[in-house]
């Protein structure tokens, strides 16, 4: 009798199109529409960087001790995208995802148990130390929660757990203070180029289901005009501004002195 190869290479396939699933949740009709590619098969570190720190559970990056972020190295960031993907915090947690060169971050945060959410410009979904959301919508601690990043042009949108919480065009006047605000800190709006980078702040965090799609030129995104950020509260204020006073006495121990004219 012939051995069934076929039958048993066939059975193999179809277990592991079974399984697939459990590792890497596969893209939508809508997505696929789209163009988005996943960045992650939810089994390796392919196209990713790191130093040991991270580790694969259940399909998702998982920080498990202290080391380096999680850099993904297959490909820069496009100049007008869209990332979709999913995070989860442990108590207390402080991390994030840079998506442009310098301190320009989508802030992943326990928003119950964070020192840092005393501020809504520290709050999770915040562009950190920038521009906060319009309002809270983070799931219980534990939960997983579902976020995207839009940018085209000098547009900036961050959702959460499908609500557009951050809607802005940073060239706009009105937020003229919040962009200087991140400046100092760092931060350059106008950068382009870079890689995504998963912030490992010293807090386990999981990160799971990354797509990214480039967004096409035909494709209009528009800021919402009734878009307005949480304020900050008095004492948070302070504790800002107090850092602020730092950040630039620091810049300008950094920079020379100008040299008299001859």
């Amino acid at each position: 009798m012939k051995p069934r190869r076929p039958l048993l290479a066939f059975a193999h396939a179809l277990a592991f199109a079974v399984l697939l699933p459990l590792h890497s949740a596969p893209l939508d009709g809508d997505e696929r529409r789209l163009g988005f590619v996943a960045l992650s098969d939810g089994r390796t570190f392919a196209g990713w960087k790191q130093t040991g720190n991270w580790e694969i559970q259940d399909g998702a990056f998982a920080r498990v001790r202290s080391g380096s972020p999680l850099v993904y190295e297959a490909r820069p960031v496009p100049d007008d995208f869209e990332l979709r993907f999913e995070w989860k915090v442990s108590k207390a947690c402080n991390s994030g995802i840079y998506y442009r060169p310098g301190q320009v971050e989508y802030q992943v945060l326990d928003d119950e148990f964070s020192p840092y959410a005393e501020n809504p410009r520290q709050a999770a979904a915040s562009l950190f130390f920038c521009m906060a959301p319009r309002k809270r919508a983070t799931r219980p601690l534990g939960a997983w929660n579902t976020a995207r990043i839009v940018c085209q042009g000098t547009v900036i949108e961050h959702w959460l757990n499908e609500e557009k919480v951050l809607s802005f065009d940073y060239t706009d006047p009105r937020w003229a203070k919040e962009v200087a605000l991140l400046r100092i800190r760092g931060g350059d709006l106008t950068g382009r180029g870079g890689h995504f980078i998963l912030q490992d702040h010293g807090q386990d965090v999981w990160f799971r289901h990354l797509r990214l799609r480039e967004i096409p030129a035909t494709e209009k995104i528009t800021p919402d005009p009734a878009f307005l950020p949480q304020p900050v509260p008095p004492a948070a204020l302070a504790k800002e501004e107090t850092r602020v006073r730092d950040l630039l006495a620091k810049s300008a121990k950094k920079t020379p002195p100008l040299k008299p004219a001859k």
